[in-house]
């Protein structure tokens, strides 16, 4: 009986809810941590960079406008479904960072803790960061946080998926849509991941996950028009300093690198980074012994 071949994995892109080559035919080869050949991952171009742009923006309105009960429910049904694929989330990380198994597992269960994190604060965000403000006038004086738009996310290098997940998760939870350049070195989990989110009920484009050189991504999506915002956190120093410059032509929001704990209790600071707030003013008539006069 002769020795069955195993079927190699072919990793595409996650955009639009689909999963296509990159547009340019390219691919690159993913390493170990001991440069033995794992894969040949999508080498994406601008051209894809925008077609992702283009997703997340059609995918805007019906997800910011969802209810923020329902984000809960997408996200921690994601969380369901990782939950069932841990053995392959867990080798992948393990060769992506040079991780034990054990180890690896322990990413895993850190991430997949994340998302349920994430979705029991989409309900919750508005009452921390909205409410009543307390003005002297006769006046109601009403403040409520709304999503910024399309946030272009740079993952982080070294922690392809727990850190991945902690910079993506915040970014949807608060009804914005994502568009995520992954781990340059390592980005076979988060490739993986948009098979995850295909199968999650998250609306195709709200997050679209692209492979390839970080700089070159970046620096397309920090000068597009229709990028509302941009999370910094796997860009280095001097090409954190090229895309902040690059942002400020449209006025993006730009939230840079910063040294993080991924496996630490993430505070609410992501998710108010892209959350923009709306006042609202409303006379309450004037108030007399016989009560009030609208």
């Amino acid at each position: 009986m002769s020795d069955r071949l195993s079927v190699f994995k072919t990793y595409k892109l996650y955009v639009g809810g689909k999963f296509p080559r990159s547009e340019s035919g390219r691919v690159y080869e993913v390493t170990d941590s001991k440069d033995n050949w794992l894969a040949n991952a999508p080498l994406s171009s601008r051209k894809d960079a925008r077609d992702a742009v283009v997703a997340a923006r059609k995918a805007f309105g019906g997800w910011s406008g969802a209810t923020a009960y329902n984000r809960g429910q997408v996200l921690y049904r994601v969380a369901e479904m990782l939950e069932g694929r841990r053995e392959q989330f867990a080798r992948e990380v393990a060769d992506a960072e040079g991780l034990s198994k054990s180890k690896a597992a322990a990413v895993v269960d850190a991430t997949i803790d994340r998302w349920v994190w994430y979705a029991g604060w989409t309900d919750k965000i508005a009452q921390v960061t909205g409410g009543a403000n307390p003005v002297a006038g006769p006046y109601f004086n009403l403040s409520s946080p709304e999503p910024t738009g399309v946030v272009a996310v740079v993952a982080p290098q070294e922690s392809s998926f727990l850190g991945l997940v902690s910079v993506v998760a915040p970014v949807i939870a608060t009804g914005n849509t994502a568009v995520v350049i992954a781990s340059e070195k390592a980005p076979l989990p988060a490739l993986s991941l948009g098979e995850v989110l295909a199968t999650s009920d998250v609306p195709g484009g709200v997050v679209n996950v692209l492979s390839g050189r970080t700089a070159e991504l970046a620096a397309s999506l920090a000068a597009h028009q229709d990028v509302n915002a941009i999370d910094l956190a796997g860009a280095d120093e001097e090409l954190a300093k090229e895309l902040e410059i690059a942002a400020a032509d449209n006025l993006k929001r730009v939230l840079r690198p910063q040294p993080v704990d991924y496996f630490e209790t993430p505070g609410t600071e992501r998710m108010t980074a892209f959350l923009e707030t709306k006042t609202v003013w409303h006379p309450t008539g004037s108030l007399g012994a016989g009560g009030s006069s609208y």
